[in-house]
């Protein structure tokens, strides 16, 4: 008797997503951590940064909302452009948002001030990624 064993890759779904899904849900994660820290903490968030206990608590709601959005983008197989162009637009909003703040839209302190820029970093980042894989899928 012979017996045959078979070995096959390990495999994930995350490793089996395309490229733009893995970074929806990677910016999915990122806002909705973002989202937990400002809801959960933005009595303590609010003299280390700047903005009003509301003003954190709004942000949070919405970044809730919006990780939400970005899994449920990402998980559709396959995941529809006209969607993932609309995130990517939506990040741009983001990014000019958060330099409006950054230029004395809110009164931020020094930390809240390289906070917003830092994010606003980060969300360039993730919209310039997400164009870049959007447009070698044309």
């Amino acid at each position: 008797m012979t017996t045959r064993t078979e070995t096959q890759p390990l495999s994930t779904p995350t490793a089996r997503r395309s490229p733009i899904a893995r970074l929806l849900l990677l910016d999915a994660g990122v806002s909705g951590l973002n989202a937990v820290a400002y809801l959960a903490g933005a009595t303590l968030l609010d003299d280390v940064l700047g903005p009003s206990v509301l003003t954190l608590e709004l942000l949070g709601a919405f970044l809730l909302v919006w990780a939400g959005a970005l899994a449920w983008i990402a998980t559709r197989d396959p995941v529809p452009t006209g969607l993932a162009r609309e995130v990517v637009i939506g990040n741009l909003v983001w990014v000019a948002g958060s330099v409006a703040v950054a230029f004395g839209l809110l009164s931020l302190t020094g930390i809240g001030l390289a906070w917003c820029l830092m994010q606003a970093v980060v969300v360039a980042g993730f919209g310039a990624a997400q164009y870049v894989v959007l447009r070698g899928r044309a």
